[in-house]
């Protein structure tokens, strides 16, 4: 019986087996010196990582805040050393720049033991405010808790954010700004494509023409205006078109057409526009901007102002007939050599290219350039003998006398100055006031040139007519000295190449 119970309480195996079963339960030499290295290696990872991270990185104490570990970006980022700052608070060095922001960091570690993208502004250390986006976490310290934080330094990203904004919100206000002025203003801005349908209209479409901008892009051009105002744009914008191509015309030229445009209600105003191009990257155009202005008022005005100096150039000829009849009732002789004069001193001016209005200018004060000749006795006009000096003293006075007659005229004054000059000689040799070179009118070198010409052709009650041959030899011969090269030359040519006669 005892021998059962003994058998029943002995070990099925010696304490020696026992130790070499816990022995095989323990790890080996080798499978320890495997683990330290793994530990080593993990460690060096994160060492490594610590310090060539390009975000900043710091241990502080949850408590207090109290640094114990900052790696290189911290201090390039806040300017704090290690020596500076391992063992201080971000409290002592005021990093925070609002200490609420380190509040809600630890708020937020305390309530979900980590915090991801929290932004906030921290002071460095010259003073600088430095915008970070932080990361962080609750690790243990030998049973202390601690906040691993990781901050991306975003300053720049901020300013230029800030930046984008201001420069967004200063294009919004200047966009509103313009676009107040341009829907306020009188005149009517628009754009169209490259064949003229339009793209925008400004408000003030409506005032001017009674379209709504939305009713005026749904027109084509030739709906707007009337044919004769679309046919004189097609034939603009193809000579337009033309130059782009040959490459010869200003890119940021712009060009001015009055064009005819029909009102809602019917009736027809005009607008003058001044169109310009849009062009894409490459220089060509694709488009049309442009401002149109109304002008019917100032189209009337120019009518009204064409009709009155039609009028006016009625009644002067009027005036200059009535005028040439006078002296022709007194001197014949006169009045038939002033309208030969001012035919040939038009020829003349014609010949050398004058404007249309100083050509007229001319004709007109060469009809009437002897009215001062009324003022001399008709016997003295008339005689046949040889003058006194007395009476040829008289007869020197009539381009005196004629500007005395016109000056006071309103419109004629210039006509005056011009019969006033018509006996002075490039050299200074004529009369009354022996006026030389530029200071003789060109309109008064050129009837010159015509009256002598006239007068040496035709009869007069002193002499028989010296004929055109030796009219012109006179003038070539005196060409320079006493009569305009221009005009000489000019009246030459039409009779000895082109076949005028008086």
């Amino acid at each position: 019986m005892k021998d059962e119970l003994r058998n029943n309480f002995e070990p099925v195996e010696d304490v020696s087996t026992s130790n070499q079963k816990i022995k095989e339960l323990e790890p080996s030499e080798s499978e320890h010196k495997w683990a330290q290295g793994a530990l080593t290696k993990s460690e060096e990872k994160f060492r490594k990582a610590f310090y060539i991270s390009p975000d900043s990185i710091s241990i502080t104490r949850l408590e207090d805040g109290m640094y114990v570990s900052i790696n290189p970006e911290f201090t390039r980022i806040l300017g704090y050393t290690e020596e500076e700052i391992i063992e201080k608070t971000s409290i002592e060095y005021n990093i925070w720049d609002n200490i609420e922001d380190r509040q809600r960091l630890v708020d937020g570690l305390k309530k979900d033991g980590e915090v991801n993208n929290l932004e906030a502004a921290l002071r460095a250390k010259v003073g600088d405010i430095v915008q970070g986006l932080m990361s962080a976490s609750i690790i243990d310290l030998d049973g202390v808790p601690h906040i691993l934080s990781i901050t991306r330094d975003i300053t720049a990203r901020k300013r230029a954010k800030s930046e984008r904004e201001d420069a967004l919100g200063a294009l919004r206000e200047s966009e509103e700004k313009y676009r107040f002025l341009v829907e306020q203003m009188k005149d009517t801005v628009w754009t169209a494509d490259i064949s003229m349908k339009p793209t925008y209209v400004s408000q003030s479409s409506t005032n001017n023409l009674g379209f709504t901008p939305e009713e005026r892009v749904r027109q084509d051009l030739s709906e707007m205006v009337t044919p004769e105002t679309y046919s004189k744009i097609v034939d603009v914008l193809a000579r337009e078109l033309e130059k782009e191509q040959e490459g010869t015309a200003d890119p940021d030229r712009s060009i001015a057409i009055e064009m005819e445009y029909y009102h809602k209600d019917g009736h027809t105003l005009w607008l003058e526009n001044r169109i310009h191009a849009i062009r894409n990257n490459d220089g060509r155009p694709v488009g049309f901007h442009g401002v149109s202005r109304d002008i019917t008022k100032r189209k009337k005005a120019e009518e009204d102002l064409k009709e009155t100096l039609e009028n006016l150039r009625k009644a002067l000829g009027a005036i200059v007939q009535v005028m040439v009849l006078a002296m022709e009732t007194r001197d014949p002789y006169t009045a038939g050599h002033q309208l030969r004069v001012a035919d040939l001193a038009r020829a003349i001016a014609t010949e050398m290219g004058l404007p249309k209005d100083k050509i007229e200018e001319i004709r007109i004060a060469s009809s009437i350039h002897d009215m001062g000749k009324l003022s001399i006795p008709a016997e003295i006009l008339s005689k046949t003998a040889k003058l006194s000096e007395l009476e040829f003293s008289m007869i020197k006075e009539h381009p005196m006398k004629g500007y005395k007659f016109l000056k006071d005229i309103k419109h004629f004054q210039h006509l005056g100055e011009i019969v006033y000059q018509h006996h002075e000689r490039m050299d200074g040799s004529g009369y009354p006031r022996n006026l030389k070179g530029d200071d003789i009118l060109i309109e008064a070198r050129i009837l010159a040139v015509s009256d002598v010409v006239e007068a040496m052709s035709s009869h007069r009650p002193y002499r028989a007519a010296l004929g055109i041959d030796a009219a012109l030899e006179e003038i070539e011969k005196n060409r320079g000295t006493l009569y305009d090269n221009d005009a000489t030359d000019a009246g030459l040519r039409l009779f000895r190449e082109k076949g005028y006669q008086l």
